[in-house]
């Protein structure tokens, strides 16, 4: 009877993971990536979000910023309105699908006039910084992908071997080098980001590049040869000169800044009795340690209310599209229990 029962199990397993909604998207994405004719036809059927030199189109609805989403025949329609062929169009790059099997592609038209097509579509080209902050959650992965990927197609046409031009796959998954017989995938940077506390205090800095009044958590890139947790530790003592007693993963999210980049979320506690910050100011503006009141009311702030009379800024910290947001939601959640 066992035997009958594990048997029964392992059809029904296999029953569940070929008629599974995810595993069918997976396949169907993949075969898109490998199938040049394929994803060519998809492409008659898909849906394309537009941008313009690696800033996305976005139109503003309300109070509420939308992605608009383009059918193969509105972009024949801008595209002819440029004189431009529709070969225009394997200039794309798939970006995704939905559970319906509609792929998504992200096409950059930088090389066409900004205006015309701002004004044909009534949006306009936001810098992606900006846009990942005022769209919906579910938008922001599809467009920090894009933007990756549409950048890393640009830097790459050329071999690094030979110096020959290199071809991309319909799909844009790869690029090949005819010449020397090289594939090259697109790539993704490993960078820790860090949230460090010393058990009552959270540690949170900024960089003379951020906006102003922005704190938020420590972060770094993963060297060769070096683990997460060498890498934690190397960091924290680098940029605040604390040493990490323990540390533990969190989560994980691509982010498409500087180039494209696996930020890897750590927790990190140091020694109460070692917490004197010492920054080193090649990297950083400031660090300070920020006890649970003032980061219930920095989450509360939202940059445009941070600003003093005087001119002055109170701290205010990444949104919720930014993985150390979630960080510092953890670190008070902790502080709670």
């Amino acid at each position: 009877m066992a035997a009958i029962y594990q048997a029964v199990c392992r059809r029904a397993a296999l029953f569940c993971r070929s008629h599974s909604t995810y595993v069918r998207k997976m396949r169907y994405l993949n075969k898109l990536k490998e199938d040049d004719n394929f994803c060519r036809q998809a492409q008659t059927s898909g849906t394309f979000y537009l941008f313009h030199n690696l800033s996305p189109l976005l139109q503003q609805v309300g109070k509420k910023y939308l992605i608009p989403q383009l059918s193969a025949a509105e972009m024949k329609r801008i595209l002819e309105k440029f004189k431009e062929t529709e070969q225009w169009i394997e200039k794309s790059v798939l970006i995704g699908c939905s559970d319906e099997h509609v792929p998504h592609f992200a096409l950059d038209l930088g090389a066409l006039e900004k205006s015309v097509i701002e004004s044909e579509l009534k949006g306009s080209f936001t810098n992606l910084q900006k846009a990942l902050f005022v769209v919906d959650v579910k938008d922001c992965s599809l467009l920090a992908s894009a933007k990756a990927l549409l950048q890393w197609h640009s830097s790459h046409q050329y071999c690094s071997k030979t110096g020959q031009p290199t071809q991309k796959n319909v799909a844009g998954s790869k690029r090949v080098c005819h010449a020397s017989g090289i594939t090259y995938y697109p790539q993704m940077s490993p960078v820790v980001i860090i949230l460090v506390s010393d058990g009552s205090r959270c540690l949170l800095a900024r960089q003379p590049s951020f906006p102003e009044g922005m704190y938020t958590a420590l972060s770094g890139f993963c060297d060769l040869g070096e683990s997460v947790e060498q890498t934690v530790r190397r960091e924290v003592a680098e940029e605040v000169g604390l040493e990490v007693e323990s540390l533990w993963y969190s989560a994980s999210q691509h982010w498409p800044f500087p180039d494209s980049c696996l930020m890897i979320a750590c927790h990190a506690l140091v020694r109460g009795q070692q917490t004197e910050i010492s920054i080193d100011s090649l990297e950083l503006e400031e660090a300070r340690w920020f006890d649970l009141e003032e980061v219930l009311e920095g989450l509360k702030r939202e940059p445009r209310s941070s600003k003093r009379d005087d001119g002055s800024f109170l701290p205010w910290f990444p949104p919720r599209q930014a993985i150390a947001h979630q960080l510092i939601n953890e670190w008070v959640k902790q502080q709670a229990s």
